[in-house]
């Protein structure tokens, strides 16, 4: 009798034991939350080099925003980019043109639909040692500059300075194939022509040749870009605000040379308004892409950076940002 009780009491046990089980499971399922939502999880992204400092930011003041939210950037060329997202090893890219309509059917046939938006006009900035007297540069000049018909400083005006040289901070990156397609009516460059390997290498050749001329982003002018210059909680609040947007001018240690069109009379610095109204000649759009689902961090992030604060994010760093009204932020 007694192992029959103890026979019982032990089918009795597990039976509860598996009903028990069975109710923290269902409970368990219930209540996990979804590990990819428009402000949790993690995601990856392409961005075209010329915008990481800003995408910087973007993902900072996101992230801060949303700490269950990460997002990992890889910065590389406009064709890494596209290439990323054709074979979807990544599903948000930022590149400095839109699909093309090719681009978009074949991501239709795998059964993914682009969402494309216009973020930004940047605008290519020519800088200069502040050792060198020129101050106005022509389009057609710079075409001829680049294509190496324009070897000498002497050339342009009376100066001291000698051989020109044009730096730019990669021989893959989308300033070059910019200049390229826009100045140079298909002709190559000239042997004038020179690449660093980083922004920061083409800012130094600058500083330390006077006859050189860098070709940069205008976002890479702005001195507010240093991280270490704001606290994230405090770059955050003021984003958060109905203040104006404030961005600080370049610093003395490069000169912005002012760009007129071959038939106007009228130079310009890229200041927002400039690129704004198109006054200013070397300027271009940038867009985000993203092939992400609805409800997933890929569109909360692209949602976010296309929204007010990411917007308001490029407004303070010298460029224009696609809604909203333009300011002016000295060069000088």
């Amino acid at each position: 009798m007694i192992l029959k009780y103890i026979m019982i009491d032990k089918i009795k046990m597990a039976a509860l034991a598996v009903a028990v089980a069975a109710g923290l499971a269902g409970c368990m399922k219930y209540e996990k939350p979804n590990s990819d939502t428009s402000t949790s999880g993690t995601m990856t992204m392409v961005c075209d080099n010329s915008f990481q400092n800003i995408m910087e930011q973007e993902i900072e003041v996101f992230e801060f925003q949303y700490p269950e939210a990460h997002v990992l950037a890889r910065y590389a060329t406009e064709n890494i980019a596209i290439d990323s997202l054709m074979k979807l090893n990544t599903k948000t890219i930022v590149i400095p043109r839109d699909l093309t309509k090719d681009e978009v059917k074949r991501l239709r046939e795998k059964r993914f639909i682009a969402k494309s938006k216009k973020i930004a006009i940047d605008a290519i900035a020519l800088i200069v040692n502040p050792a060198n007297p020129a101050d106005i540069l022509t389009v057609g000049e710079i075409g001829e500059i680049l294509t190496g018909k324009l070897r000498d400083w002497n050339e342009i005006s009376p100066s001291d300075l000698g051989e020109i040289k044009v730096v730019f901070d990669s021989s893959y990156s989308s300033t070059v194939k910019y200049m390229r397609d826009s100045l140079m009516n298909v002709e190559p460059f000239g042997p004038n022509i020179y690449a660093q390997d980083s922004i920061t290498g083409a800012f130094e050749a600058v500083k330390a040749t006077k006859g050189a001329i860098g070709v940069v982003g205008v976002s890479w002018l702005n001195t507010d870009l240093d991280a270490t210059e704001i606290p994230t909680e405090q770059l955050a609040a003021e984003l958060a605000s109905d203040e104006p947007t404030q961005g600080k001018a370049v610093d003395s240690s490069v000169k912005v040379l002012k760009v007129r069109r071959d038939d106007q009379v009228e130079a310009y610095k890229p200041y927002q308004q400039y690129i704004y109204d198109g006054s200013y000649p070397l300027f271009r759009q940038i867009y985000m892409v993203t092939v992400g689902a609805n409800g997933g961090l890929n569109h909360g992030f692209y949602s976010f950076v296309t929204g007010r604060i990411g917007q308001k994010i490029i407004l303070r760093t010298g460029i224009m940002p696609a809604v909203f009204s333009p300011q002016v932020v000295s060069l000088e």
